[in-house]
This record gives C-alpha cells, structure tokens and sequence, in this order.
C-alpha cells in the first residue's frame, strides 16, 4: 500500500535534510569514536632507523588533526622484515581505525611472491607517504670500499635484519643479478644496529639505510667520511648523481626487469597504513588528518630541526602502486620472490 502523499513529501524532505548535514554529523561521530581512546603506531622494526623516524613522528602530530584528539602511542614490533607486525595489523587488531602501521616499503612485493602468504596487500590501505625511500649501500670509510666494482672483486660483510627485508633483498639480487659478492650477516634488528655494527667493524656493508634516515642519524657519511655502492632507485637521486642505481647494475635483461621492480619500492617509502576492514568515512578522515598533519607549520616546524625529509604523497597513490605491484607477471614475480626466500 503506498504512502499518502504529504507523508512521502515528508519523508522525502527529512532525507534530503540528512544528506545535507553529513560533514557536521561525520565530524561529531568522528570525534565521539576517537575522544579518551588511545592509538597505535606499530613500527615494524627496531629504534633509530627510518620506518621508527617517521612512525614516531606520525604518532606525535596525527593526534591534534583527527576529531576527539586521541592519544597516539608509537610501539616498535621487529621482526620478519616487518612482517610479524604486518600479520598482526592483517589478523589481530581491531579493525577500526585505531591500529596503523609504519612497515616495510616492499610489502606489496613481499605479498605478491610468497605463495605462503596470507596477506593481501590491496586489503591494507595507505593512509599517506611522508616521503619516498631511496634506499643507499653505505659502507663507513674504515672499510676501505671505493665503489660498487669492489664487492664484484672481494667477498664484502654484510649486516642484515632478516626475512625478506631490503638488507637482505638487495645484496641477494646484486649477487644474482649484478655480479656482487656480498657475505650476509644475518641477526640484527634493524638498520640502526646494522649501522653500529659497521662503525666497530663487524660487517663492511649497511646495505639498506634510506637516504632520509642516513641524513638524519649520520649524515657525515654522505660528506665523505662513508662511501655510497649503489642506490634502490629508478633514477639517480640529486644528491647522488654519480651512484648508480640497482638496474643500472644489472648484467642482464632479466636482471634489469627484477632490479626494476625492486627498485620501484622506493615510491612507497615511508607511508603510514592501516587495518582491513575500516569503515570507508572514517578512513577518509584518517588520510585528511594525515594530509592536515603535513600542513600543520609545527610540524615543518619539527622536520626542519631534525633535518627529515619530507615528500608527501596521498593514500589513494601508494594503494594505487600496491595493486599495480601485485598484479606483476608470474615470471617476474617467481624471479623476484626467489630472492626473498633465500
């Protein structure tokens, strides 16, 4: 039986009043979620290197820019190159909006080649890029490296933080792919014990330190006090325009479409993302808040004193870049995650 007329007028009217009001209504459920709740930074690796720079320093200002201003706690999660905290924002924590993650730049490459995963990197969206990560081979200048062709000539110690981690990502594909002979050391944290490990010589090689972190914990090694092999780029950086970069290494064409895709990781950098399953309005304010965050001039205000890169980019790109990634051909793919398991 239909409505009477004016009772479906009304209704009609009632509903357009409510599409009308949406921002005031978001913002007030918005705020009633986030007030009093406490937030969690999980940082995928150990202290002092640059995924815990710029997860800390996402924890310290996303506060202020969302709704009912929570509180944000960074927590460093180490292992499996990220990836027990990867399975634990995927498969344990809530999946609302309060759990984020500062993780491995090569997750989707991670996902998308190890048939053992359950983890599907399209279901972690990015919230924001705080800057690309071009990650550098550095070695300090007691170890007398000159240049790449010195690891295709002698065996050169490196340090890594295992699992399919860039530290051991990269001197396994230069190996394979660019006629290195690098000696992993496996069983350090994360890049800043790999970089301590190095200034007491216990390895030659910090064979993945972002260009962002180098710059903000030991920037005398890009003044030449260290001396730069290679860089995980698609172009040379500006500030290294004689360092090659992982494809221009390769001794093959099979080995420059790996290098390739490898290299590609550097886009991503370090982004922040977050939990399956959040609702849709209330990741839109996650990516504005994390967008506002950049803009906030005590925020510029804090990168320029501690000397941190910042390139931004938007959530929707990095997703973009993670299913492009996982869409990659099956040769590629087996090429690629042969190394990882490694």
């Amino acid at each position: 039986m239909s409505l009477p007329h004016r009772t479906s007028a009304t209704l009609f009217a009632i509903a357009a009043l409510l599409a009308a009001a949406p921002p005031a209504a978001h913002a007030d459920a918005l705020s009633d979620f986030y007030k009093g709740k406490t937030l969690h930074v999980l940082i995928g690796y150990g202290e002092g290197g640059g995924y815990d720079i710029y997860g800390r320093l996402f924890a310290e200002f996303l506060g202020r820019h969302l709704p009912g201003n929570p509180t944000v706690i960074p927590q460093n999660m180490p292992g499996a190159g990220s990836f027990k905290a990867v399975n634990y924002l995927y498969s344990v924590a809530p999946k609302d909006g309060t759990y984020f993650g500062s993780v491995a730049q090569t997750l989707a490459v991670d996902a998308a080649t190890d048939e053992k995963s359950a983890v599907d990197a399209t279901k972690l969206p990015y919230l924001g890029r705080f800057t690309t990560n071009i990650d550098l081979g550095a070695a300090p200048k007691r170890a007398g490296i000159t240049s790449f062709e010195d690891a295709r000539k002698r065996e050169i110690a490196v340090g890594t933080s295992g699992g399919g981690s860039t530290t051991v990502v990269y001197p396994l594909a230069l190996n394979a792919y660019a006629g290195a002979k690098f000696k992993l050391v496996k069983g350090y944290k994360g890049t800043a014990e790999i970089m301590l490990a190095a200034e007491r010589g216990e390895v030659d090689l910090v064979s993945a330190v972002g260009i962002p972190g180098l710059l903000a914990s030991h920037p005398e090694w890009m003044k030449g006090e260290g001396v730069v092999l290679y860089q995980n780029a698609l172009k040379r950086h500006p500030l290294l325009p004689n360092v090659p970069t992982l494809p221009e290494l390769a001794l093959s064409d099979e080995g420059r479409t790996v290098l390739r895709v490898i290299a590609g990781t550097a886009e991503i950098g370090r982004s922040i993302l977050t939990t399956p399953g959040v609702p849709p309005e209330r990741l839109a304010a996650l990516r504005k808040a994390f967008q506002d965050t950049i803009m906030d001039p005590d925020f510029t205000a804090a990168t320029q004193k501690r000397n941190i890169t910042i390139e931004p980019a938007s959530g929707e790109d990095m997703d973009a870049i993670t299913q492009e990634t996982m869409r990659m051909p099956k040769p590629v793919a087996a090429a690629v995650g042969k190394l990882f398991k490694e």
